[in-house]
């Protein structure tokens, strides 16, 4: 999706942490050289790094007129609201950034390309509207094919939206590549599709298809692959958003499951107490029996809530209680996570 070196700034007005703001945190922590600037008028004077932990000295500011003096040439929504609708605020930025002449990238399931207004004044400055989560046309229906399937998938899961999921999956592949593993990543939602450019906005796509879309694109990868590793999304125990996670493991059908989880958070997005590890991952496996027998083979905890103490101890903690390889991927490095997951691999 970014095949170039660019000049990114990241438009999340009052979603600037390490949860809402998913999509522009994955622009920061990998592709930190190119991000110019974060616009968000809650926290105005933070940087990247005072609130995230990384990213260095990239400024917030109060709108994208502050950031003219970078000269950037691009825009990115950051966050995707509940819903995926582009309120007036965030369309005036992004009417101020088309006229200054950037190119916008969005994950909201409100199109930009839609929009008569924002598409007349791309035309007019001739800039590139980029719609992530716009779903393939005509769609793939289901066909079975993991029947048949000789390449292993492993799904990233997790207790909730936002515990790790794209992350997660982001690094293992990163880290398997670097090991001489010919692995394929599989992005299903706005961020991996924007980072790997290619995958499916799962989402935005018709209950009926999501099995499908998902099976499609595993039986394109090339016949070489050693392991698929597909995004997650959302959680089966999260009351808006259980209906694509199941779309996307009856897709899937993994043989391998990872589990995400956020310690640090008692409650799930939509404030309702989070469902414990144990009962969310039996879950996964009871909906995979009729299938075949899917397990899980670690867990990536997501420590920022915690101490240095606190995160090492929950990290011992959990690998001791499921008997599974546990780490912080980012925090504490590989463990004994990646190696449990290369062992899986033919």
């Amino acid at each position: 999706m970014i095949e170039s070196r660019k000049r990114f700034v990241i438009l999340c007005h009052g979603s600037f942490n390490y949860i809402k703001n998913k999509t522009g945190n994955m622009l920061i922590r990998y592709r930190q050289d190119e991000v110019l600037a974060i616009i968000d008028n809650t926290k105005v004077g933070k940087t990247s790094d005072s609130e995230l932990g990384y990213g260095g000295e990239i400024p917030v500011v109060a709108d994208f007129e502050s950031c003219l003096s970078y000269s950037p040439d691009t825009l990115v929504i950051g966050n995707a609201s509940q819903g995926g609708f582009i309120s007036d605020e965030y369309r005036k930025e992004v009417m101020k950034a088309i006229e200054s002449g950037c190119d916008i990238i969005s994950g909201m399931h409100q199109f930009l390309v839609d929009d008569p207004e924002l598409s007349k004044a791309a035309a007019k400055y001739g800039v590139t509207l980029t719609d992530l989560r716009r779903p393939p046309e005509p769609p793939n229906f289901p066909k079975g094919s993991w029947k048949k399937r000789k390449i292993p998938v492993l799904l990233i899961v997790g207790t909730d939206c936002d515990t790790g999921k794209m992350t997660t999956a982001w690094e293992v592949s990163e880290r398997l590549k670097s090991k001489g593993r010919n692995v394929e990543f599989i992005g299903t939602g706005q961020t991996g599709i924007l980072l790997s450019g290619a995958g499916i906005p799962i989402d935005a796509v018709k209950a009926d298809f999501m099995a499908g879309e998902i099976e499609h694109l595993i039986d394109q990868v090339p016949i070489d692959t050693e392991l698929v590793i597909i995004e997650g999304q959302g959680s089966l125990t999260n009351q808006y958003y259980a209906g694509v996670t199941l779309g996307l493991l009856h897709g899937a059908m993994p043989d391998y499951m990872l589990m995400t989880h956020d310690p640090g958070r008692p409650l799930d997005v939509t404030d309702y107490p989070l469902a414990s590890m144990k009962d969310v991952m039996n879950l996964h496996v009871d909906l995979m029996k009729n299938f075949r027998q899917s397990k899980f083979i670690g867990i990536n905890l997501l420590t920022f809530n915690l101490s240095q103490e606190e995160a090492v101890a929950e990290i011992e903690r959990v690998r001791t209680e499921y008997g599974l390889a546990t780490t912080d991927l980012i925090r504490f490095g590989d463990g004994e996570l990646i190696n449990a997951i290369e062992e899986v691999i033919p």
